[in-house]
């Protein structure tokens, strides 16, 4: 039954009391660095081109591209299938994300959906807001995360030579995509400072798009409706979806979570699944699942909170 293994099942670790925090400082000085930079990148925003800030915005999109449509819907859960020029933009597109690599965010992201809100899940929702949102980055992982992580098949992306290419060569790709590109660009092309094109195209770019991701995994797991299945965490939140383009509708997600669209059909706000349709008109994507609508309408009766 989709969605029941979201409540940890009987074998499923349930938490066990706080373990004591081990404070990664490395990630909490670069993580208050960059949110710094990017207060500061707000004060260039006046003194910067027009083309500069519509550069750092289309940047933003394929960042979260490579987020939403590449290491989520694609690699963790095999939702749709994309042809090798698309699997090669999106891995792309990740590496300018720096989120972690596409192996270690999709192994996270999957231990989320089997383990979510115990001690075996990453960003486990019931240790707070701020733990979900930023602070399990700035932490030792519980060994439960390491211990159930290691037990995933991943075999499937042990198997795909993108996801390995990438792998093999993530620190200089994530270089090269997610600061020096982003900022050469405006520079070179229409004469933007490299000041300028730097703290916008590249630190306040980043810093955005890391929150937006952040926020799925922080606000749309308490705040908002569940009118799919009212016994798990995540929510409905449309807000979210504005910012992480698309991913917001939570409590579908968590309750179908092999659909490629990562929400019902209609009229939410989606791009990461018009992007994905469009990939497929193109012919670069292929063979994408759905849940059915008798059964969406079945589980909403079942299990849902009665909100529309």
């Amino acid at each position: 039954m989709p969605g029941a293994e979201e409540r940890g099942g009987p074998e499923g670790p349930r938490a066990r009391g706080q373990q004591r925090l081990t404070v990664v400082w490395r990630n909490v000085v670069l993580m208050g660095l960059l949110h710094a930079g990017a207060l500061y990148a707000l004060l260039l925003v006046p003194r910067a081109q027009p083309l500069t800030l519509l550069w750092a915005y289309f940047c933003f999109l394929v960042t979260a591209l490579g987020v939403t449509a590449g290491a989520h819907r694609l690699w963790s859960h095999r939702s749709y299938k994309a042809k090798l020029p698309l699997r090669i933009f999106l891995a792309a597109a990740n590496s300018m994300a720096f989120q972690n690599d596409i192996f270690e965010w999709a192994r996270d992201h999957r231990a989320h959906h089997k383990y979510s809100e115990t001690d075996a899940d990453p960003h486990n929702a019931r240790r707070g807001f701020f733990f979900s949102h930023i602070g399990w980055l700035l932490v030792r992982k519980h060994p439960d995360v390491i211990e159930k992580g290691r037990k995933l098949d991943v075999a499937d992306l042990l198997a795909d030579p993108v996801v390995q290419f990438q792998r093999k060569y993530y620190k200089i790709s994530v270089v090269l995509l997610c600061f020096v590109v982003p900022t050469l660009v405006p520079w070179y092309t229409w004469g933007e400072s490299l000041w300028n094109s730097y703290f916008l195209a590249a630190i306040l770019r980043y810093a955005v798009a890391l929150n937006s991701t952040w926020l799925v995994n922080s606000v749309a797991h308490m705040y908002g409706n569940r009118p799919y299945d009212k016994h798990i965490s995540p929510r409905q939140n449309p807000l979210v979806a504005l910012g992480a383009i698309g991913e917001g509708f939570h409590n579908y997600h968590h309750t179908f979570p092999f659909d490629y669209s990562a929400s019902e059909l209609g009229l939410n706000f989606n791009p990461t699944t018009w992007f994905i349709d469009f990939m497929c008109f193109l012919g670069l994507a292929t063979d994408r699942k759905r849940a059915t609508k008798p059964m969406i309408e079945a589980r909403k009766v079942k299990t849902g909170d009665g909100s529309a």
